[in-house]
């Protein structure tokens, strides 16, 4: 049984199911700016880069400032109507803190929205520490946000695991040299998460409670 210090969990893909809402925001947006709106699976495979990378493949750059705007003032309501906790996230939290893990979040999102989701759900508590990519100079995949929170904590990469959903989140761990949890519960496939070789792939964030 791996026993480190420190755990890092991704929120959307990992945690929390926000594709409803994204979905919603998304389409809304492109719909108010007169673009047309875009499948689940298309949007869903765009997501995990930040708002401003999710909008920016679909629209003209000179609409990306006022659609960053419309897309967040829907999405501070969507998240909280259609997002919701995968299986066993909070019973695996408590689980966790009991064992007296430490816990962070590192996000992609920006920290206003990774709050509301965190509040919303009842989760927060459970974290020593949350940190979202508006914060830094890099996003994942870049290391930054991992470096950060374990400097944070003065524990090695050798003392820390990280917990993600997609490719980018395995290359960012790689990249910090932690330990990688993957769940396909996000928006890259089987295939790309193994090609980046991570620690482990699990199907449901639920089997941590086997690993830890």
């Amino acid at each position: 049984m791996f026993k480190p210090k420190l755990i890092i969990f991704d929120l959307d893909g990992t945690l929390i199911n926000a594709y409803p809402a994204i979905i919603r925001s998304f389409n809304y947006t492109l719909r108010k700016l007169g673009y047309p709106p875009q499948d689940k699976l298309t949007i869903r495979r765009t997501v995990g880069w930040g708002d401003e990378n999710l909008l920016k493949p679909f629209i003209k750059l000179n609409d990306l400032k006022k659609a960053l705007k419309i897309y967040r003032k829907h999405h501070k309501n969507a998240l909280i109507k259609e997002s919701f906790l995968f299986n066993k996230v909070k019973k695996l939290l408590v689980y966790l803190k009991n064992k007296n893990y430490l816990l962070a979040v590192a996000s992609n999102r920006p920290t206003k929205f990774s709050l509301i989701l965190l509040k919303h759900l009842k989760i927060k508590k459970y974290f020593d520490y949350i940190l979202c990519a508006d914060k830094l100079k890099h996003i994942k995949p870049h290391p930054e946000i991992l470096n950060k929170i374990m400097q944070r904590f003065s524990v090695s990469s050798s003392q820390a695991v990280y917990v993600g959903d997609m490719a980018i989140d395995a290359q960012a761990g790689r990249r910090a040299k932690v330990k990688t949890i993957i769940v396909t519960t996000g928006s890259s496939t089987k295939e790309e998460i193994k090609k980046q070789k991570p620690y482990r792939i699990i199907s449901q964030i639920s089997e941590l409670f086997y690993i830890f």
